[in-house]
Parts: C-alpha cells; structure tokens; sequence
C-alpha cells in the first residue's frame, strides 16, 4: 500500500509538472500574439499578459514548495523521524541531568560524611 500511494504521489507531481511546462508554452505563445497587435489595443493585452505570469510564478513558486515539504514528508517517514523527537529528547536529556545533579548531591553528601570521620 506504501508504494502505490508513492507511486501515484510521483505520477500527480508529474502531471502537474507536464501541465505547468504546456501553461508556460501557451503564456509564450500568447506574447508572441500580443506582439503583434497593433500598438494602440496592445497595451491592454500586455498587462493582462503581466498579470497572467506573475500568477504563473506564484503556481511555480507552491509547486516548489509543496515538492520539497513533500520530499522532507517522505525523508522524515524514511528515517523515522515522527517530528516531536526533538521535544522527546529534550525532555530525555532533562530527565538525565536532574538524575546526574541527584547523583552528584548524595556523592557530595557521602565525602563530607567521608571527611568528618
């Protein structure tokens, strides 16, 4: 079950690879067209034309994003890290110092009774 929900993960990021790649051709192919409408309605179609691939940048950008949480998603499954270990090992290496300082106490403790006798 683990790799087919792998494997249909990779295929949905390649389809949305495929179609983000054909958006950037058709965004070409509609500058080349606004190129050559005469100068006085281009101006429109060129902010529109802005518009259009600032948009694209930004559907680029979350794409990049979502692939590389998914990626550290699948890194962290591979090494079992579940995200709270680092709170757990705090709270384990605080366990181990409040045990440490007690050990060291009653050793302090046992060399002055050392002494005084």
């Amino acid at each position: 079950l683990p790799n087919s929900v792998s494997d249909e993960k990779k295929q949905m990021v390649a389809n949305v690879e495929k179609q983000l790649e054909e958006a950037r051709e058709l965004l070409e192919q509609m500058e080349l067209e606004v190129r050559e409408i005469p100068p006085q309605s281009r101006g429109m179609y060129s902010s529109r034309m802005r518009s259009y691939k600032q948009e694209m940048g930004k559907l680029e950008a979350d794409f990049k994003r979502s692939r590389i949480a998914y990626s550290d998603e699948v890194r962290n499954e591979l090494l079992g890290d579940d995200g709270n270990s680092s709170e757990n090992q705090r709270a384990h290496l605080l366990d181990n110092t409040e045990r440490l300082e007690r050990s060291s106490r009653r050793l302090e403790a046992g060399y002055q009774i050392a002494v005084e006798t």
